[in-house]
């Protein structure tokens, strides 16, 4: 089906508000290159909007009603929030849940050395990356120290443009005949990601002399000790703001934006949502791109024990409750799709898929090759959002991957359907997906804010 590109039918008042609000996903992308960073600025913009800490509710006991708002984070790395609706809860809920990590590179837990008068920080890879895409670009460390006191150091080196940056290495053209021969996936190996952090000896040092010099600053800076390194998470980024793309602005170049724009849009849909019937929610959940694992990924028990507390905070507890709430629920697993690319057009089915500036990616289904791994959503539930898009005249695409064995990908969406409920895919179109630099439309942006919060309101 032919759709028709956003930017030929927004309204200057749509455009105006178009801009408002990639301004703030731009600020947001600056905040939040890491998924603690993220959770964060969640709660900061969650208070503001009035917005409560679920934990001193069950401290208080206090009962919920219509009308409330609170939020429960997970080991400072995922984040719900709530609006109790006016309906009973285990009727079920509205819920939009996306992921907030990215992929990069961490800091190993005993990461410094020294090679021939030079340091690094030894690193392994975080997610899917093509290896090379890493090299010769400028770095930044962000993360959290907690030494054996307890005490944390929150770390960010490299967004200030007095700071300086780091840098993977690349062999330089003129030595690289062999190497070009390769493929591209043995070209860069995961052990030679390597930070260079240091050049210059410590005076005085006869051993590992600029490794001590490196230690000495760190200390005088940060209170670290070496030994501090084995409790850190200190992440690898690229350095540098998210910036407008394009010579007509239209859209976003910027790090993490898988899969930060689908949970900054569901942000900004669920804190603009008002008196709502079903209870309104929205996951910000860690780990999407290591399989969803771990206690704070979608796999854990997070979310659904802190439904449970929910549930006992606006009436009588019981398990049925809560399994019925999660049945009767119904989610959009908010997700980038992989925007349709001219330069690489022999691995698309240009008929199915996802363009950029024409609106929400729908996808009935993810996996590889013959739907493996997918939640395939069922027609039922694909006409009922049909009908609520097109009655808040929102604009929307169904679309696949690409062709069907060019490879595949997944989401959150297969892990919430194992309670019974309706879950589809439903994202942003993104180009680079999984580089150190992603690009977005505004319009999607824009659109997608839009989808969320007409889905928050009207799914039944």
């Amino acid at each position: 089906m032919e759709k028709q590109n956003l930017w030929e039918v927004y309204s200057e008042a749509q455009l105006q508000e178009l801009e408002r609000v990639n301004t703030g996903y731009r600020a947001f992308l600056d905040a939040g290159k890491t998924e603690r960073e993220c959770v964060v600025e969640t709660v900061k913009q969650a208070k503001a909007a009035g917005y409560k800490n679920l934990d001193d509710a069950m401290k208080a006991g206090k009962a919920l009603t219509a009308g409330d708002k609170v939020y429960a984070v997970g080991m400072n790395k995922t984040v719900i929030l709530f609006q109790i609706g006016s309906e009973p809860i285990e009727n079920g809920m509205n819920i939009l849940g996306a992921h907030i990590d990215s992929p990069r590179m961490d800091l190993k837990q005993n990461p410094v050395y020294e090679d021939t008068g030079l340091v690094y920080f030894d690193t392994h890879y975080y997610g899917g990356i093509k290896k090379y895409q890493w090299v010769t670009i400028p770095l930044a460390i962000h993360g959290v120290v907690v030494k054996k006191d307890g005490t944390s150091q929150n770390i960010i080196i490299g967004e200030d443009e007095t700071d300086p940056v780091f840098v993977v290495t690349d062999l330089l053209i003129h030595l690289s005949s062999k190497r070009m021969d390769k493929k591209a996936a043995e070209v860069v190996e995961g052990e030679a990601l390597d930070i260079l952090v240091g050049s210059k000896p410590l005076k005085g040092e006869e051993k590992d002399a600029v490794k001590a010099g490196v230690l000495k600053l760190v200390k005088e800076k940060y209170g670290m000790e070496e030994e501090d390194f084995q409790s850190a998470e200190l992440e690898i980024v690229p350095a540098g703001k998210a910036r407008d793309c394009g010579i007509d602005r239209s859209m976003i170049l910027a790090y993490g934006q898988d899969d930060r724009v689908c949970a900054y849009t569901s942000l900004v849909a669920m804190l603009a949502t008002k008196d709502v019937k079903r209870t309104a929610c929205c996951v910000l959940v860690d780990k999407e791109e290591i399989g969803s694992v771990g206690a704070t990924g979608m796999h854990s028990k997070f979310f659904e024990n802190t439904v449970a507390e929910i549930i006992n905070l606006t009436g009588d507890y019981s398990e049925l409750k809560v399994r019925r709430c999660m049945a009767n629920s119904k989610m959009i697993s908010s997700d980038v799709g992989a925007a349709y690319d001219p330069m690489y057009s022999d691995v698309y089915d240009k008929k199915s898929s996802s363009k950029m500036g024409y609106g929400l990616v729908i996808k009935k289904h993810t996996g590889a090759r013959g739907k493996s791994g997918s939640n395939d959503a069922n027609a039922e539930y694909i006409a009922k959002l049909r009908k609520i898009f097109d009655d808040n005249k929102v604009a929307f695409q169904m679309t696949e991957m690409g062709k069907i064995d060019a490879g595949g990908g997944g989401t959150i969406a297969y892990i919430l359907a194992q309670f019974g409920m309706e879950v589809i895919d439903g994202g942003v179109a993104v180009l680079n997906m999984h580089a150190p630099w992603e690009v977005a439309s505004k319009a999607d942006v824009y659109e997608a804010t839009r989808a969320y919060a007409a889905f928050l309101k009207d799914a039944e």
